[in-house]
């Protein structure tokens, strides 16, 4: 079997006039991810990441604690949504406030359902329905590439690994309004695929960032 990591990349910079920017709790969670990986002695051969800043340099730098010179392919189908246009036209335009991330959560959430429910009819450029097939192709196409016995790494975002798990699991929608919410940074998703499909067998780890780390834990 072949097994594909699901990465979400560190802590962005929230509330800050660029947003896609890792924090500098984001670049220490980034290695820790990496850490984490080479303690398992997981020989990654094959990695990807969209074409977001968070996304590249959390790549950059979990991959520089992983033994082996591995190199990463960037792809624009495991960029995130856009939060901005999709709070726009279905949350009432609030913008991410450092101050009140709750209410910012809120809205967000509203807006996605809403999103979804929306359909193709959504104002939005990518509509719901637009997202769900770029982020399934992204992963059929990472799929295709992994052979029997391969390790491949992909650095994205939390409503790309939400959706994706959802979808492993039977339900797309779901995933994205119920699993999205409670993705952490850095935290890590495990499919394996063989002669029998492709599988979710683990959500969301994040011992790396949680007990004696629990300093690094944090969910946007």
């Amino acid at each position: 079997m072949g097994v594909v990591y699901l990465i979400r990349h560190g802590q962005a910079s929230f509330g800050a006039d660029d947003y896609d920017v890792l924090s500098g709790l984001g670049r220490v969670q980034a290695r820790a991810l990496g850490a984490e990986l080479a303690r398992r002695e997981t020989a990654v051969s094959l990695a990807w990441c969209g074409t977001l800043s968070r996304q590249r340099a959390t790549a950059e730098l979990a991959l520089a604690e992983v033994t082996g010179d591995i190199s990463v392919e960037t792809d624009a189908r495991w960029n995130e949504y856009d939060h901005v246009e999709i709070g726009a036209h279905h949350g009432g335009g609030l913008a991410q406030d450092s101050a009140d991330p709750r209410a910012y959560q809120h809205m967000l959430e509203k807006a996605l359902r809403a999103w979804v429910e929306a359909g193709a009819d959504s104002p939005c450029a990518e509509t719901w329905p637009m997202f769900l097939a770029r982020v399934r192709a992204a992963f059929d196409d990472v799929v295709s590439r992994v052979g029997t016995g391969e390790r491949a790494a992909v650095f994205t975002s939390g409503g790309v690994i939400s959706t994706l798990c959802g979808d492993l699991l039977g339900d797309a929608v779901t995933g994205l309004l119920s699993l999205n919410r409670v993705t952490v940074n850095a935290g890590l998703s495990k499919a394996v695929t063989g002669r029998s499909g492709t599988t979710l067998v683990s959500f969301n780890e994040h011992g790396h960032v949680d007990g004696e780390t629990v300093g690094l834990l944090t969910y946007r």
